[in-house]
């Protein structure tokens, strides 16, 4: 089995590395002076899991280079999502599967309307990980967690060799025959994550021990679970309730994506978390003033640091 990992940051980095080192076929795409390093020095996770270092491995900045894959998983930033697709035009064979670990909920459309709806399976992951410097993957706690299956419901020959592969590779995996309900229960919890964390400059800790922060971050999963149960998605009514024990849980220096992007001044995937809920809310005629405080608070850094 082939596998190309579309974006080679936190998530593609830590999950391909994983299966590289198990020995299967996996080629990065990469980018940057993490791809050089990757080159030159390998990939290197940094985990209380398994730490491991890989050299050599199979990196480029070209996918249209690797040829035909089995299985293509897509990690890179929700702004690149379209691009992303196009570019892995070259990777798409008869039977080729397309999987989205990003944010949001917004991949699996997209990915159909340009790759075909035969292409895409639904997946999402649980996992606190990020580019530490170049060509290194640092791993935060324990939790490492992959979930994807076909957007049908069946469980398919490609679907099942990944997950062998998955488990192999000590990752920690499930093949689900509700993955749009799966991509949705990480929405909810992923929306209040983002955009707390974001909003307060704090990790999971500070925000859950303090009542004013721990009640923002409860009210906006709860606007995430109305529209999800508006449009039909089968979120229990109390689900973000149970997402909040899920956060008492996480280590206390957990915190997310969107927040270590605006640390460092980059671009935010706000208008796909948030501001999707945001706009969702306008739509089916449901109000989201939490959404909308974090969207208006949080919109000047959008599109990176002000100058």
């Amino acid at each position: 089995m082939k596998i190309v990992m579309m974006g080679s940051g936190g998530v593609g980095g830590y999950f391909g590395g994983r299966l590289a080192a198990k020995g299967y076929d996996v080629a990065f795409v990469a980018r940057g002076a993490h791809l050089q390093a990757m080159r030159e020095n390998g990939l290197t996770i940094e985990s209380g899991v398994a730490p491991l270092h890989l050299k050599p491995v199979r990196v480029t900045d070209d996918p249209a280079t690797l040829g035909p894959a089995d299985i293509v998983i897509l990690s890179v930033k929700l702004w690149d999502t379209e691009a992303a697709a196009r570019a892995i035009k070259p990777l798409i064979g008869p039977d080729t599967a397309v999987i989205s670990l990003q944010n949001g909920v917004d991949a699996e459309p997209t990915l159909a309307g340009i790759l075909g709806a035969p292409h895409v399976m639904g997946g999402m992951c649980q996992i606190g990980t990020k580019i530490g410097r170049p060509g290194v993957i640092e791993h935060v706690g324990t939790m490492q967690r992959m979930v994807f299956g076909e957007l049908d419901g069946r469980r398919s020959p490609r679907a099942e060799a990944l997950l062998a592969a998955c488990l192999a590779s000590g990752i920690t995996a499930e093949l689900s025959g509700e993955i749009v309900t799966q991509i949705w229960h990480k929405f909810v919890f992923l929306v209040g994550m983002s955009s707390v964390t974001t909003l307060t400059r704090m990790p999971i800790g500070r925000i859950r021990k303090n009542p004013e922060a721990r009640n923002l971050l409860l009210n906006v999963m709860r606007e995430v679970v109305a529209v999800g149960r508006k449009q039909g998605v089968p979120l229990a009514e109390d689900f973000a309730d149970h997402q909040i024990k899920f956060a008492d849980g996480l280590p206390e220096t957990m915190t997310t994506s969107m927040h270590h992007d605006f640390e460092r001044g980059n671009r935010l995937e706000l208008p796909w978390l948030a501001g999707t809920v945001a706009r969702f809310g306008r739509e089916l005629g449901i109000d989201t003033p939490y959404c909308n405080a974090v969207l208006g608070g949080l919109s000047l850094y959008a599109d990176g640091k002000p100058a």
